[in-house]
């Protein structure tokens, strides 16, 4: 039997969450946690008892740490992440890899350099519903698809933008963008993970309700690489906020879901129908955190931690590779840089 990974947590904002997580996986150890912030680190030292560091280089030093979450500001995760690998240690990056394309692209060779496993976090990809529909659509069951569009009608206080956790986001340097870029990413690959990959896109965006720099509101029509079209709608500016809504339609078939529920399954036959909805029935559905973005489970991330084990142990790719991961940081990109030039982009000109 393959020894347990030793894992430590940087940042414990979110990187709470990915404590909880890898202590509810199975084959992994949480071993040390790490925050510049006084009160954070004490925080995950009392509740997690475990070693605490206060500094970067002492967790990345610390030889009992064989992988290490990274849950820091959003355009921090390469340079974390290189340092990480390069120091032999495996990683599971949150949401997004990067803000930066270019950022993402050193982090894939240094991690290839580095022999190295990196994981990413996109867990609405290990909802069972979101694989079952997934399953679905790749069976044909959708025939060919028409139209796949998604909507986050959610709501941030002030407050979230402020204190001394508060300001980088809603930047472009560390949030790399606002309602899209952050609360809106999940979204995004979800949609691209469902309908296939994106060809262009054209968009908008604005602020319109918080004191920040990037936007609290974008909106995108998206042309897939097979021929469907999309739309995407994000904004931290619903009150109240409202659950994501998914829908999505082809030749044969469609279906609706919304937040926890599925509203209608019309594809494949009335067996599939009837077996689909009496599953989903009682199926633990995917995490939600729009007013309160702490208020969701771990399941997802604990998933994904056992998948890094697994990938760690056999040297197979983690279920979510870095450049699975980047399409999604792709399409953000190409809509903030159609919405700034006023004219639809292509995702393959971003890329190097």
């Amino acid at each position: 039997m393959a020894r347990p990974v030793n894992f430590g947590v940087l940042g414990l904002g979110m990187g709470m969450h990915h404590c909880t997580a890898v202590l509810n996986a199975k084959g992994a150890n949480l071993v040390a946690v790490c925050d510049h912030d006084p009160k954070r680190l004490k925080a995950g030292v009392e509740t997690f008892k475990v070693p605490g560091y206060a500094t970067w280089p002492e967790l990345v030093k610390d030889k009992k740490v064989d992988a290490i979450c990274i849950a820091t500001e959003s355009g921090t995760h390469t340079r974390f992440g290189v340092e990480a690998a390069r120091a032999g240690k495996h990683i599971l990056m949150e949401k997004p890899v990067d803000v930066s394309l270019a950022r993402i692209r050193k982090l894939q060779d240094e991690v290839k350099k580095a022999g190295v496993t990196c994981g990413c976090v996109y867990q609405y990809r290990m909802d069972k519903l979101n694989i079952m529909l997934r399953k679905a659509i790749q069976a044909g069951k959708m025939g060919k698809v028409i139209g796949a569009h998604i909507h986050l009608p959610w709501m941030r206080l002030n407050s979230y933008f402020e204190g001394p956790h508060g300001t980088w986001r809603g930047t472009w340097k560390l949030d790399g963008g606002g309602s899209l870029s952050n609360q809106g990413i999940h979204c995004v690959d979800l949609l691209q993970w469902l309908a296939g990959p994106v060809h262009s896109v054209c968009g908008f965006y604005g602020v319109f309700n918080h004191p920040i720099e990037a936007e609290d509101q974008a909106v995108a029509i998206l042309k897939f690489e097979s021929g469907a079209l999309g739309t995407l709608y994000t904004t931290t500016c619903a009150n109240p906020d409202q659950p994501f809504h998914l829908y999505m339609y082809g030749t044969k078939g469609s279906f609706s879901r919304r937040g926890e529920h599925l509203e209608y399954y019309e594809m494949g036959s009335p067996k599939d129908r009837e077996r689909m909805r009496g599953m989903t029935a009682k199926m633990t559905k995917c995490d939600s955190a729009g007013l309160n973005p702490l208020a969701l489970s771990t399941a997802g991330h604990t998933l994904l931690i056992e998948d890094l084990v697994k990938a760690i142990h056999t040297k197979r790719e983690p279920a979510i590779t870095i450049e699975s991961a980047k399409h999604s940081v792709e399409i953000v990109t190409a809509v903030y840089q159609s919405a700034r030039t006023g004219r639809a982009v292509e995702i393959a000109k971003l890329r190097g």
